[in-house]
């Protein structure tokens, strides 16, 4: 059998295709360029050009004919529709964009992620340890977010069995684990208890603030006259900020002034959350000492308390206030509560509130607290929170109340104040009710924000200032006897009804 000159080259450009073709396969299937997948690239693009060199008289020949012509300008079409649709994709790959149509925003990273993951300085390595990823996998489109954010997120899924030395260097021992490595520290990827089937945002960031952190400040909660309490799991308890505060990088610590006769010098914040007994005088001047040395406290006082605080307050130019805040605008309702449950959305300018504008915040039975002589400079303070216009002061609590005009809002329930002591920043954050952090109430819109970043700006971590990843708004509908009683009648009886009468009307008038 004798080839001419084009069949020949038609041979050898074919076998170059097929070169080229199976190269590309073998790396994209491996994921890096192997030397043998290079020899077939490099072979078979040599091929494919001394195939198109020696039939190139035939080629000429070929589209030199009508239905060549025609059958080139149909090719040509087709190439130029392909690519179009390459390059859009490569436009949509190089500007990634998507669209989150939820309410509270639930598959966008919060500005937290943004400003922590984008902030990056060193590489965070995320390793998860495992045979095959499981079904419904969505931590890798999570990690590709936060990849998008920093160039320094690093993720890999490894075999432990295949590879026992990368399951080692990074401490994994259980299948399934998930490591996160920044440098020498490595910490095993924790999921949050209500996380449902997957790790959250939180639980990423929480890991990646931990590993990055140079050092880890410590946020002391004074115990002793029944303030909230850390590790209480009810409705009036802190645990939620207990473990709010550890993601975010902090340690938590209880601390007795009685007993430890100071402040303990490893306190980087000190937090006096509601208390309802009186402390010592011996106590209230420690807590005046810490803050003259420079330290940074958080003091929330409720109503119709005195904690023998006033020393502290006087110095710092702040008035707490003997009343209790009524709201007669009548957002109360919003909570299923009264009108002893001011509502805020006017915030004072300070990094605290900044990322609050536009937000609510919901303070059950508050009091006042103001800026004592606002003439004054130092300290340098501001109002943080200002209630409604409709809002009022009342001596006491009781069942009936008027709006009061005289003591009309808007009014004053917190302040935040600074100064320098010894080239230190001294700073104190004053609130006129403590139950707005409950573990009830919390995560009510931006309470949970106001309580972090207040301890954010105590501890100098202005970086870390924004609004924290939201959980789903719960949006059940809950009837009352009546209204499931009216609700099965229109389903079984008015409905059905309704299509009967159709037919049968119809029916008649076709008749």
């Amino acid at each position: 059998m004798k080839w001419n000159r084009n069949e020949i080259a038609e041979i050898i450009a074919s076998i170059g295709v097929a070169g080229l073709i199976a190269g590309y396969i073998r790396y994209s299937l491996q994921g890096e360029l192997l030397t043998f997948s290079k020899i077939l690239l490099i072979a078979g693009a040599v091929l494919f050009v001394a195939g198109i060199v020696l039939g190139f008289r035939g080629i000429i020949r070929f589209f030199s004919r009508r239905s060549s012509q025609l059958g080139t300008n149909t090719l040509i079409l087709s190439v130029a529709v392909l690519a179009i649709l390459v390059v859009i994709n490569y436009l949509g790959f190089r500007h990634h964009k998507r669209f989150d149509l939820t309410t509270e925003k639930l598959y966008t990273l919060s500005d937290q992620t943004k400003k922590v993951v984008g902030g990056l300085t060193q590489d965070v390595n995320i390793v998860r340890f495992v045979r095959q990823p499981p079904a419904n996998d969505s931590l890798p489109d999570l990690m590709s977010e936060y990849k998008n954010l920093s160039r320094h997120v690093k993720f890999q899924d490894v075999n432990p069995i295949e590879k026992p030395d990368v399951a080692k260097q990074y401490g994994a021992t259980h299948m399934g684990d998930v490591i996160v490595a920044s440098g020498a520290r490595k910490l095993p990827l924790e999921q949050s208890p209500d996380a449902e089937g997957g790790y959250t945002e939180q639980d990423i960031t929480s890991a990646i603030l931990k590993v990055t952190r140079n050092s880890v400040k410590m946020v002391c909660f004074v115990t002793g006259h029944d303030e909230k309490s850390l590790t209480s799991q009810d409705a009036t308890g802190y645990s939620s900020v207990d473990d709010g505060l550890k993601k975010e990088g902090y340690n938590t610590d209880s601390i007795n002034l009685v007993s430890e006769n100071a402040v303990p010098d490893s306190c980087n914040v000190l937090v006096i959350a509601g208390p309802t007994k009186a402390y010592f005088p011996q106590e209230t001047a420690m807590v005046g000492k810490f803050l003259d040395g420079g330290g940074k406290a958080l003091i929330e006082v409720d109503p119709e308390t005195d904690p023998k605080l006033n020393d502290v307050f006087q110095a710092w130019n702040i008035d707490v206030n003997d009343n209790i805040v009524v709201d007669a605008s009548g957002v109360g309702r919003l909570l299923g509560t009264g009108p002893e449950t001011p509502l805020v959305v006017d915030y004072g300018d300070s990094p605290i509130t900044k990322t609050l504008q536009g937000g609510m915040t919901f303070f059950p039975l508050a009091r006042t607290v103001t800026i004592a002589d606002k003439s004054k400079t130092t300290p340098d303070a501001v109002e943080l929170l200002k209630t409604s216009q409709r809002s009022f002061t009342i001596p006491k609590l009781v069942h009936e109340v008027t709006f009061n005009p005289k003591t009309a809002g808007p009014l004053s329930l917190g302040v935040a104040a600074s100064r320098s002591v010894d080239s230190k920043s001294a700073r104190l954050v004053v609130l006129g009710n403590s139950r707005f952090a409950e573990n009830d109430l919390v995560g009510l819109q931006e309470n949970g924000d106001l309580f972090f970043n207040t301890i954010d700006w105590l501890a100098q971590d202005e970086n870390m200032i924004s609004i924290r990843p939201k959980l789903p708004t719960s949006r059940r509908i809950t009837l009352t006897e009546s209204q499931a009683t009216g609700l099965k009648w229109f389903e079984l009886v008015f409905l059905p009804g309704i299509v009967v009468l159709v037919g049968v009307t119809m029916w008649w008038k076709r008749r």
